[in-house]
């Protein structure tokens, strides 16, 4: 961990005018996660302070574990945020060009765009509290969505996060009632930046080295 940890900065969006997300909602949501972002840092730097010594003793390891557990709750929190806040963005096409990076994976992966949103949808309507992401496995370059639990269980090792969306209550309760949820998902993929997809498509690929 170092002597001196990272000290992270809460990043701003200007995402006003969304269509079917509230400014208002924007606006809880951006305090949520800078809230995360404030937590991953206290964490870090109780685990510092323990590590100082270069060991962990038999009293401190309560503290470590649970410390260490928790930042992994923090840390997923902030880090998939972002991912969420930098894929929407206003004026959205609604889908992508046909042509684009991110519907011909989608095809390959699926059969064909159609296909991977109603799968991609569906694991947005699922029952419980997390986040509908669609990873890259970046041997293969396959798509695949994944439910993920809260903010840390269910991350597949390895997989690159290419359209990350959350569905915590808090991204729309102010918007829609819980039954609502799927025209939240509309509302989300309506906005859904399809250049970022593309682009993070491209920065996969080449960290695979294809």
């Amino acid at each position: 961990m170092g002597t001196t940890p990272t000290i992270y900065k809460p990043r701003q969006w200007n995402l006003a005018g969304l269509k079917g997300i509230s400014d208002k909602t924007l606006e809880m949501h951006f305090k949520l996660y800078e809230g995360y972002v404030s937590e991953t840092n206290r964490l870090t730097e109780h685990l510092t302070v323990i590590l100082k010594d270069g060991q962990v003793d038999q009293e401190e390891m309560p503290a470590y574990s649970e410390l260490t557990r928790r930042l992994g709750f923090e840390y997923n929190g902030m880090v998939l945020h972002e991912y969420y806040f930098d894929n929407l963005t206003r004026g959205a096409a609604g889908e992508p060009n046909k042509s684009s990076a991110f519907a011909r994976a989608a095809a390959e992966s699926f059969g064909s765009f159609d296909v991977w949103k109603t799968a991609f949808v569906s694991v947005g309507k699922m029952r419980g509290v997390g986040w509908a992401i669609c990873y890259q496995d970046p041997h293969s370059g396959r798509l695949s969505n994944h439910w993920v639990t809260l903010h840390e269980v269910g991350n597949v090792a390895g997989f690159i996060p290419i359209l990350v969306m959350d569905v915590w209550e808090h991204a729309f309760i102010l918007d829609y009632a819980p039954a609502q949820r799927p025209k939240y998902i509309e509302a989300f993929l309506a906005n859904t930046d399809w250049a970022v997809l593309d682009r993070r498509l491209s920065a996969a690929s080449a960290h695979a080295g294809r």
